[in-house]
């Protein structure tokens, strides 16, 4: 995935929150926040199978 996909979806993504009523803060903030959850979660299932 190229880094003119990523900014898109991030993009489209912002804008269906914007139409929920967040900010661009907060939509950032929170799509981040579930970034770094959903990458916490894969890294953890690793570790859990290479045992």
């Amino acid at each position: 995935m190229n880094t003119n996909t990523i900014v898109q979806k991030l993009w489209n993504d912002c804008n269906v929150l914007r139409d929920d009523g967040m900010s661009y803060g907060e939509q950032l903030t929170y799509l981040l926040f579930l970034k770094m959850r959903v990458g916490a979660s894969a890294l953890m299932r690793c570790r859990l199978i290479r045992r």
